[in-house]
């Protein structure tokens, strides 16, 4: 039996029995069992990854079941696997395996923790669906399904409001990008007669040029699928426009965040434009709008992540933003490199989120950064993982030399925007630069904030001049973040007189294998990915441009240098103003007020779309409510019949005497008139 098959099904298998279990199964045994399942389904991808990285291993499918006989429309359910799908499986199960783990020591406090760790495997389940689809109707149950999953776990603690509200947030936003998605596929199968991946593939070259109708007028046949396709995309992968649920997400426990941000729904985007990328080779004009979304989540994202308090903001906004790197590396056909990024990032992200999980558990889940601070003497494994994470986002590394993870990803997509020759890949080379010094900043200032300086949860008057003192005036005016979203309610309540501690062994060890991915991921696999000769690895499961690779290669020295520079760059500036200047942050807001107040605010967009959207749909609904509901349908539907009824009673009440004589005259009366009708007929 081919191995993809106890893959796939393994954690399915684990949900199902360990949430129909639940507490009758017991907090072990459910854990243990879905645990279990990841780390055998984890132990199955990477000889099959390595199979691929060797050349040993052939794409192949395996059939599951017939599924849908409908007219045209025909498809099995089928499991895919070639280079791409081996690079997913390894992110996906080994990040998801480490996060069960991890788990067992955040989550064991927690009173429904069988629930908890179903949700997880179900997760999985879905994006392992999604990763080996051989049609768009399965990606599309496996994009519904980690959308599904997402709710349930961003809402996992179903009890606070703000948790509803945005596991609310990210399904209707989602919504919002599967209708894309959807058109996408339904005008996909209009023109090709079929939704299995590999036919469409083949034959979307024939296509190239062709027109469609579509809203009332012809467009570019390629183009209109491509970019319905890629609204999808930006939904799941949280792009500028659809990007609103991603940071309310943090809502979720950590782990949670982890798997989210790091292997499951918004790598979903990713891997479908790649899986894809013959249709979108098709269209320069589709290409340019992914190259121009991801430029600008990228560059959006990482300003509001300098201004964020909140430790899993932060790291959320960066995430917002590293997918933008791998969408305009896509969009200027370096999918090799988004690729790449993708499989990078997944542990040095991974690696972040669990380590500020630990730093929250370390600090009675408080999450605002403002009370924190001198952590690293305290808590040093967490301190030095959390490190390795930031080496790696930040991209340190030397040029022909030897770098973190984030180094040779980052820096690779980098030249292929600048090398592609394109205007908007330009564009996108200096968007991306820029982000880089960002990213640095806040990474760096996540890190100084946290595990240097004075302590701030020492006691509460210490706090609040520590605070005001390091961080400026404006750290009152916004309040915390998140008040303590992990449980805890005012941060000088939960931490004052509380003394941080490190976490437990099971917490621990998933960060230190994550560590070594940040650290060695980029270096061990960086030629079998975006090398020129990268084309026998990916083996047609992408497309692969050989000639952007070397123009990668030929880029000017100063454009390889120009990462580091704005890395070291943003390193210094978050030193001085968190360590060695504590004053200049409030000098600063002081100074552009307005513009540090946009930037805080997420540029307003949740402002806008409440104004646009969420308060004109409230305003419809209620219309439908009171005029439509209650004064239409209540009023001449049950209310209508209720009245008729009671009014009908009412002169039925007078005929009914209860006398023999008023009875029998009724009777006569009756009688005289159906012989008068018989008579007169």
């Amino acid at each position: 039996m081919d191995p993809i098959l106890f893959i796939v099904f393994l954690p399915l298998l684990a949900a199902v029995v360990g949430g129909l279990g639940n507490r009758h199964l017991g907090n072990v045994a459910v854990k243990s069992l879905t645990t279990g399942a990841l780390f055998v389904a984890c132990a199955l991808s990477w000889p099959i990854f390595l199979g691929f990285l060797g050349g040993t291993a052939e794409a192949h499918v395996v059939p599951v079941l017939h599924w849908v006989q409908s007219g045209t429309l025909a498809f099995d359910w089928a499991l895919r696997v070639d280079t791409l799908t081996a690079v997913m499986l390894v992110v996906i199960t080994t990040v998801s395996a480490l996060v069960h783990l991890y788990s067992w020591g955040y989550m064991e406090e927690d009173p429904d923790q069988p629930r908890f760790f179903a949700y997880l495997s179900l997760f999985t389940f879905a994006m392992l669906m999604l990763v080996t689809a051989d049609n768009l109707v399965q990606m599309f149950f496996g994009w519904e399904g980690v959308g599904l999953a997402s709710y349930l776990l961003i809402g996992f603690w179903f009890k606070k409001p703000s948790a509803n509200a945005a596991a609310i947030k990210a399904f209707v936003v989602n919504r919002v990008g599967d209708l894309g998605f959807m058109l996408g596929i339904f005008g996909t199968f209009l023109v090709f007669g079929t939704v299995s991946i590999p036919a469409i593939l083949e034959a979307a070259p024939s296509m190239a040029g062709t027109t469609i109708g579509f809203l009332g007028a012809r467009f570019d046949t390629m183009t209109v699928l491509c970019i319905l396709l890629f609204i999808g995309a930006m939904g799941k992968s949280a792009q500028l426009g659809l990007h609103t649920w991603l940071p309310d997400a943090m809502e979720g426990p950590t782990p949670v965040s982890a798997l989210i941000h790091a292997a499951t729904m918004v790598t979903a985007g990713v891997f479908m434009v790649c899986r894809l990328s013959p249709m979108f080779e098709t269209s320069p004009t589709a290409l340019g709008f992914v190259t121009f979304i991801g430029a600008a989540t990228c560059f959006f994202a990482a300003t509001v992540g300098t201004t964020q308090w909140d430790i899993k903001r932060v790291i959320a906004y960066s995430t917002c933003s590293q997918l933008g790197y791998m969408f305009f590396a896509a969009g200027v056909g370096a999918y090799g490199a988004a690729m790449f990024h993708l499989f990078t990032h997944a542990f040095f992200k991974a690696l972040l989120f669990l380590g500020a999980g630990s730093v929250i558990h370390a600090m009675h889940h408080e999450q605002d950064m403002r009370f924190y601070g001198a952590l690293r003497k305290e808590i040093p494994l967490t301190f030095w993982a959390m490190t390795a994470g930031t080496l790696a986002i930040t991209g340190v590394g030397i040029a022909g030399t030897l770098g973190f993870a984030g180094f040779y990803s980052k820096d690779a997509i980098l030249e292929a925007a600048f090398g592609s020759g394109k205007e908007l890949g330009m564009f996108a080379f200096w968007a991306g630069i820029t982000a880089a010094l960002m990213t640095s900043f806040y990474s760096w200032r996540l890190v100084f904030l946290t595990f240097f300086g004075k302590p701030r949860w020492a006691g509460s008057e210490h706090i609040q001049h520590a605070v005001h003192d390091a961080h400026g005036a404006d750290a009152h005016d916004h309040g915390h973040s998140d008040h303590g979203h992990e449980g805890n309610g005012h941060a000088t309540e939960g931490t004052a007189g509380y003394h941080p501690h490190e976490s437990p062994l099971s917490m621990l060890v998933p960060l230190g294998i994550l560590a070594l991915g940040a650290v060695f991921a980029g270096f061990l696999f960086h030629h079998e990915f975006i090398s020129e000769g990268a084309g026998e690895f990916w083996k047609g499961s992408l497309v692969f441009s050989e000639h952007l690779i070397h123009a990668m290669h030929e880029v000017p020295t100063w454009v390889k240098w120009a990462p580091f520079t704005v890395m070291a760059i943003g390193l210094l500036t978050a030193w001085y103003a968190y360590l060695r200047n504590p004053g200049f942050p409030a000098k600063f807001v002081e100074q552009f007020g307005v513009l540090h107040k946009f930037v805080f605010n997420k540029w307003y967009f949740d402002e806008l779309y409440n104004f646009l959207f969420v308060r004109p749909a409230f305003w419809i609904g209620r219309q439908f409510w009171k005029i439509g509901d209650i004064g239409i349908i209540d009023r001449f539907g049950p209310n209508g019949a209720a009245w008729v009824v009671a009014r009908g009673s009412s002169y039925a009440q007078k005929v009914q005497s209860g006398y023999l004589y008023s009875y029998a005259l009724v009777m006569l009366l009756g009688l005289v008139g159906a012989i008068s009708w018989v008579m007169a007929g």
